[in-house]
């Protein structure tokens, strides 16, 4: 029987496995099919705290693992959870394809991935001219130009923060008007810096001899011309999918599937003894330093659970 399982890795899952561990608690981690989570798939990293010349993503998730191992965590690599059930005697079950753990509390950090086109090429681009996060990686783009795919909030307000480091933003939509509230549509549209392409979906990404994405391929919905965009960098703000489909019907998730905190400010759910952290159950922030902090916070919460169970 484990005191704490830890599903999922990434900021939030090492966060939390850095502070049970501290705590004595021995706690084991199910990385499953990505160990490391979404920054395993991007370059570097400037807005981590305490790495001034920035870090490599893959490399913080290692150096994250190796301060979580170096206290005792144990890590079980490609143990994928596909559902939990809570036992008569208030313990988990966690299911992982023909294995089973048996568990006293639960964190859940499975994260969330971006929506992605699908076209040819899209996943090996990561990093190279294709991202899903301006705040991430706008900063390296200044005075070139860039395009941002989407039509809602999201997607404004990348385009609107990307004004600061780029020469000029292509917001494509493939409708003819953004779907965005009124005063984020307004602001983006407003900025001389934002040029709205309307009617238009990306049929293929282009890239320059080292592999870099040099252009988009676009068509226009309407009319069906077929014409291109030169940019240095793809910003897809077509939306997330959080990492929780196992957990339907176990704790409450809201109509997009991000686990709901119960209550909120807290990393507790409606089943007590299971926590979730992370982008699984950020909507707002996804950034590094947030799921970072959202593992410390339920980490903190489970030991407490733990401590008033004994």
């Amino acid at each position: 029987m484990e005191n704490v399982i830890i599903i999922g890795t990434g900021c939030a899952g090492w966060a939390a496995a850095i502070y049970n561990a501290r705590a004595d608690l021995k706690p084991l981690v199910l990385t499953g099919d990505q160990p490391g989570g979404q920054l395993t798939t991007t370059t570097e990293v400037e807005n981590f705290p305490g790495f001034p010349e920035g870090v490599m993503g893959p490399d913080l998730m290692l150096k994250m693992q190796e301060q979580a191992q170096k206290f005792g965590t144990r890590v079980e690599y490609g143990v994928e959870a596909t559902g939990i059930t809570k036992e008569a005697d208030g313990t988990f079950t966690i299911a992982a394809g023909s294995k089973s753990y048996q568990t006293k509390t639960v964190i859940i950090a499975t994260g969330a991935r971006p929506r992605h086109l699908g076209l040819p090429g899209e996943k090996e681009l990561i990093g190279h001219g294709l991202t899903s996060c301006a705040t991430c990686d706008g900063a390296f783009y200044r005075d070139v130009p860039v395009a941002v795919l989407g039509g809602g909030d999201s997607a404004c307000e990348e385009a609107s923060f990307l004004t600061k480091f780029a020469s000029k933003v292509y917001l494509v939509h493939r409708r003819d008007e953004l779907r965005a509230s009124q005063i984020m549509a307004d602001r983006a549209l407003a900025n001389p810096k934002i040029e709205p392409v309307w009617d238009t979906a990306v049929t293929e990404y282009r890239t320059d001899d080292k592999g870099e994405v040099r252009a988009i391929g676009v068509k226009n919905n309407k009319t069906g011309e077929e014409s291109e965009i030169e940019v240095k960098c793809v910003f897809v703000a077509i939306g997330h999918i959080p990492n929780t489909k196992f957990l339907e019907g176990f704790i409450d998730l809201d109509e997009d599937g991000y686990a709901i905190q119960s209550p909120a400010g807290t990393a507790q759910t409606k089943v007590p003894g299971v926590f979730v952290c992370g982008d699984c159950s950020d909507h707002v922030y996804r950034q590094a330093i947030t799921a970072a902090g959202d593992g410390c916070r339920a980490s903190l919460d489970a030991e407490r659970y733990l401590a008033e169970q004994e």
